[in-house]
C-alpha cells in the first residue's frame, strides 16, 4: 500500500513538473503569460489532499490579512539583511522569538492578530547558509504548527533563494513533498 501510494507521488510530482515547464511562464524575466499578479498556479489534487502552490509577482507583505506568512531565520534572529529586515521592523517580537529557543530545523512563531508568523530556522548564525534538510525539517515544524492551528494559507518569499544560495526548483520540490498531503495553500511572492 505505501509502495503504491509512493508511485503515485512520483507520477503526480513528475506530471506537474512537465506541466510547469509547459505553462507560459518566463520566470527570469517576470513576464507571463497570464495576469502578471500571478504567475502560476500547482495543483496537487490526490485522495487525501487538494494542495495548491500559487506564484504572485508582487508585494508579500499585501498579501490576505487571513494568511499566515513565512521566511528563513538563523537561530541567532539577527535579521539584518534582506525580507527579514521588513519581518523585523514590521513584526518586531524578537525577544518572544529568543525565548522560544529554538534549535535549526525548527520553527518559531508569532501570533499576529488572526494569523501566525513563521520563522524558519535554516541555519545556525546569519552568515552561514542553510541546507535542502534544514529546510525541509522547518518546513514540516511549520506544517504540523499549520494543521494544529487549522492554518489554511501561508503566504511566503522564495524561501532560502535570496541571501541564503539555496535554487528554487529543489526549494518548490520540497514545498510540494511537505504539503502534498494537506489543504494548505501555499503563495510564493516574488518582486
Amino acid at each position: 500500500m505505501l509502495r503504491n501510494k509512493l508511485l503515485h507521488n512520483l507520477l503526480t510530482h513528475d506530471i506537474t513538473k512537465y506541466f510547469k515547464q509547459m505553462a507560459t511562464v518566463n520566470v527570469s524575466s517576470g513576464s507571463c503569460g497570464k495576469d502578471s499578479s500571478e504567475m502560476t498556479t500547482t495543483d496537487r489534487k490526490d485522495e487525501l489532499s487538494d494542495f495548491k502552490i500559487m506564484h504572485k509577482k508582487g508585494d508579500l507583505f499585501a498579501c490576505p490579512s487571513t494568511d499566515s506568512l513565512a521566511h528563513c531565520v538563523s537561530k541567532d534572529l539577527r535579521m539584518g539583511k534582506g525580507i527579514a529586515t521588513l519581518f523585523k521592523k514590521i513584526f518586531g517580537g524578537v525577544a518572544e522569538l529568543k525565548h522560544q529557543a529554538k534549535e535549526v530545523g525548527d520553527v518559531a512563531v508569532l501570533k499576529d492578530e488572526s494569523r501566525f508568523v513563521y520563522y524558519l530556522i535554516t541555519k545556525t548564525k546569519y552568515n552561514d547558509k542553510p541546507t535542502y534538510k534544514t529546510l525541509e525539517s522547518s518546513l514540516e515544524a511549520m506544517k504540523k504548527h499549520c494543521l494544529a492551528n487549522d492554518v489554511t494559507a501561508v503566504s511566503m518569499p522564495r524561501i532560502g533563494c535570496g541571501l541564503d544560495l539555496l535554487k528554487w526548483p529543489q526549494v518548490e520540490d520540497l514545498l510540494i513533498q511537505v504539503f502534498m498531503d494537506t489543504d494548505i495553500k501555499v503563495t510564493v511572492y516574488s518582486i
